[in-house]
């Protein structure tokens, strides 16, 4: 009975140490993602969108915490609190200060700053890429879960996220380094003169 014990115990440790350490890795590899995504200067790249916040693809530009988004049907600014999305059809430049979940279904890269905080991580090679699973600690948090494919270079390929609302699947290519000014992430009125604002915030 003892050994039996025993046993139960050097398997329980060897688990938790194991899933530690998986843990360690995971943080790991988010860590050096997020020094090559956020570097100081900028960033660029193409995405593509699919899930319950609608289809859509164009271009990404960021910057710490910033981005701006380009597509066909709208462009998005973000300089850190307050956001502007710019419809074309309809020349409106809705102004708010965006949720959590709001920002991470427009900015794929904003992973590079949540999982620093509340969520359980994990990582396993797939297809010579790494990919890290989150779960968010708090389960009244907007996202609960995300899986983030990493290629060994450190760029992300793919952020797919889960909210109350569902599934969404972000894909990412053509990464590069550039230099951008805070200006990219804000909106000038001057480019838009028959644009209507309306303040959300």
């Amino acid at each position: 009975m003892m050994k039996k014990i025993a046993f139960i115990l050097a398997t329980l440790v060897w688990t938790m140490s194991a899933t530690a350490q998986n843990a360690a890795q995971a943080r790991k590899i988010l860590d050096r993602t997020a020094a090559m995504v956020g570097n100081k200067n900028g960033a660029s790249a193409r995405f593509s969108m699919s899930g319950k916040y609608g289809n859509a693809s164009g271009h990404i530009y960021i910057k710490g915490n910033k981005f701006c988004a380009r597509t066909n049907m709208a462009t998005i600014w973000y300089d850190g609190k307050d956001q502007w999305v710019y419809n074309k059809k309809a020349e409106e430049v809705n102004i708010s200060h965006p949720t959590e979940e709001l920002q991470q279904s427009m900015n794929p890269y904003k992973f590079i700053t949540i999982y620093k905080s509340g969520f359980n991580m994990s990582t396993q090679n797939a297809g010579g890429k790494y990919l890290v699973h989150l779960t968010a600690q708090n389960k009244q948090r907007a996202i609960q879960e995300m899986y983030i494919t990493i290629n060994r270079s450190y760029q992300p390929s793919q952020v797919k996220m889960r909210t109350a609302k569902g599934w969404s699947v972000i894909n990412i290519s053509q990464f590069k380094a550039i230099k951008l000014s805070d200006s990219t992430f804000r909106f000038n009125p001057k480019d838009y003169p028959n644009a209507e604002l309306i303040d959300l915030r």
